[in-house]
Order: structure tokens, then C-alpha cells, then sequence
């Protein structure tokens, strides 16, 4: 079989660096990372968060092959930051996002309402318990 083990998609190997930042010499103000041991969910978030940017000129991503475990993410700014400066704020910026997602998600889905309040939807909207008393979901079959 052609897959590789499965540990292999994520564990680094002695020595391996999971980022390598090669400058470019024919664009100005422009870098190529190597990100290895990741795949399309971190290379188009990233992609994505630098193109919201207004330093960011050009960002794009490629994954060379699918049973190689890294992608390359190209990166050209205007010149008032380097690319590696300007994906370190990227990543501060969305960790700071899949935070407050985490927090908004616990705090919606908690398992049980505490102080006994109205039973309210996703969207806030009062919930009658009808007859489904005592249980936190609904059997359709």
C-alpha cells in the first residue's frame, strides 16, 4: 500500500522542523514556508486570515502531493512588514479566534442550565419542555 503509517502524518522525526522559511529572490518583499505535518484545515484558515490583511499582497497555498504530509504557503507583503512577521500575527490572530469559538462553544453547550432558567433554542428562543421532561434530546425512531 502507498499510504504512509499514520503517526507519520503528524509526529516529527528527529531533527525535522515543522516550519521552514525559504525567502524568495525573484519577488520582492515575498517568502515560501514549508509547514510540514499539516494539511488543507491549517493551510487554508492561514491563507484565508493573511488575505484579511491590508500589508498582504499575495497568499496562496499548495499541497504537492497528497501522501506527503506538508504544504507550501507563498506570501508577499507590501513592504511594511517581512511575510514571517506578518504570519506570526496571522496565527496570534487566529488563535485568538478559535479561543473565543472555544468559549462561546462551551458556554452555549453546557450540559445541564444550572440555575434551572428558561429552556432557550440556539437562537435564544424559549423552548416549551412538552412532553420530552427529563431528557436532553428527542428519539425520532
Amino acid at each position: 500500500m502507498n499510504a504512509p503509517n499514520r503517526y507519520e502524518l503528524y509526529v516529527l522525526e528527529e531533527g525535522e522542523r515543522s516550519v521552514e522559511v525559504s525567502e524568495d529572490t525573484k519577488i520582492p518583499n515575498a517568502a515560501t514556508i514549508k509547514i510540514v505535518k499539516q494539511d488543507h484545515t491549517l493551510a487554508n484558515l492561514l491563507r484565508s486570515e493573511l488575505l484579511s490583511m491590508p500589508q498582504v499582497l499575495f497568499a496562496g497555498y499548495k499541497v504537492p502531493h497528497p501522501l506527503h504530509p506538508y504544504f507550501l504557503l507563498k506570501i508577499q507583503t507590501d513592504g511594511s512588514v517581512t511575510p514571517t512577521q506578518i504570519l506570526e500575527t496571522a496565527c496570534t490572530k487566529l488563535i485568538g479566534a478559535i479561543a473565543g469559538l472555544e468559549s462561546k462553544f462551551q458556554r452555549e453547550f453546557t450540559y445541564k442550565d444550572v440555575d434551572g432558567g428558561i429552556q432557550e433554542d440556539a437562537y435564544g428562543a424559549p423552548v416549551s419542555a412538552g412532553n420530552f421532561e427529563g431528557r436532553d434530546y428527542v428519539d425520532l425512531f
